[in-house]
């Protein structure tokens, strides 16, 4: 068996149990199988999986090109921030690569006595770090006042900034999804359905958007009537960040940081902001939000801990240097 065969067996496998095949499978073809694709699973070593990940590190990203065009490739990483970065995405690719070859060894007899030391190699260490791009309020406010109304877009991004929910989400969604003063997500990057809640304002956001509109149509239009596409986003979205003077410009994905972000800040437990944004628990808002709630916990526990007058007043006063 090569890693080939058993990442497109792991692919297949996430698709049957409707998990995200489809991010495992664009990491698969973009940045595995061109290079470790053509091994056998039990021949793999660790020192070639981690010249492998070594490599990729010091690469710059894959830029989206047309389809049957060469992939161009981003400059290599160079700021402290950018290597960072391009580690984060190495390591979720080991991930997937590490998942597919665990999946062969325990479903293939032939090779489960093989040896594995691809196993130890390890993940870049300190990559994943708190985010730091989301807007604040009245930028937010600024980027909805900027965005064009004829085409859509601004109805797309105040969805986005109202929910939290993904570019791909929301281009997927129907009038009929918005129910009971509720977003019906049917299909996320987890394969599973979820509910988003809003607030009165998104609510009334989401009434008047879909009112008098046919259930089937698609709730965000393009331009009156076409459906907004894959990466359709990225030019309106940087030609609104600079008549809103967002600076630097932010890309369509920190509306749903921006969403998280604030939700925190303002008190919102993180398993109720995990629900929302479709994580199945608060590891990934922990990783990314916690650190915003430090200063709002301080105030909150002032605030609303119990006090029970019980403190004996001494007459012995403590010397502050």
């Amino acid at each position: 068996m090569t890693v080939a065969e058993a990442v497109e067996d792991y692919i297949r496998y996430l698709k049957a149990e409707k998990k995200s095949g489809k991010d495992a499978e664009g990491r698969a073809n973009a940045l595995i199988l061109p290079v470790l694709g053509k091994y056998k699973v039990s021949e793999l070593t660790k020192r070639q999986i981690e010249k492998w990940r070594d490599d990729l590190a010091k690469k710059g990203r894959l830029l989206r090109s047309r389809k049957g065009k060469e992939p161009k490739t981003a400059k290599a990483p160079e700021t402290e921030n950018e290597i960072r970065a391009r580690k984060a995405t190495v390591n979720r690719t080991l991930t997937t690569l590490k998942a597919a070859l665990n999946r062969a060894y325990a479903e293939n007899d032939e090779i489960a006595d093989k040896p594995d030391a691809w196993r130890t190699v390890k993940p870049f260490g300190k990559v994943d770090a708190a985010r730091p791009d989301f807007l604040s309020v009245a930028e937010a406010q600024r980027l909805i006042n900027a965005a064009d109304r004829a085409s859509g877009f601004r109805d797309l991004v105040h969805g986005a900034l109202l929910t939290g929910c993904r570019y791909g989400e929301l281009c997927a969604l129907k009038v009929r999804d918005f129910a009971g003063g509720k977003i019906m997500i049917h299909t996320s990057k987890s394969g599973k359905p979820r509910t988003v809640r809003l607030t009165e304002e998104g609510v009334e956001f989401f009434a008047a958007l879909v009112a008098g509109r046919a259930g089937d149509e698609p709730m965000f239009r393009r331009d009156g009537s076409e459906i907004w596409k894959e990466s359709s986003q990225g030019r309106p979205m940087r030609e609104t960040c600079k008549a809103a003077r967002i600076v630097p410009a932010v890309g369509f994905h920190q509306l749903r940081h921006t969403w998280a972000s604030l939700a925190v800040m303002n008190g919102t437990p993180l398993m109720v902001v995990a629900m929302n944004l479709g994580h199945r628990d608060t590891t990934m808002v922990e990783r990314h939000y916690a650190h915003l709630t430090s200063n709002f916990i301080d105030e909150a526990i002032m605030a609303g801990a119990p006090r029970y007058g019980a403190v004996e007043v001494s007459n012995v006063t403590a010397i502050h240097k």
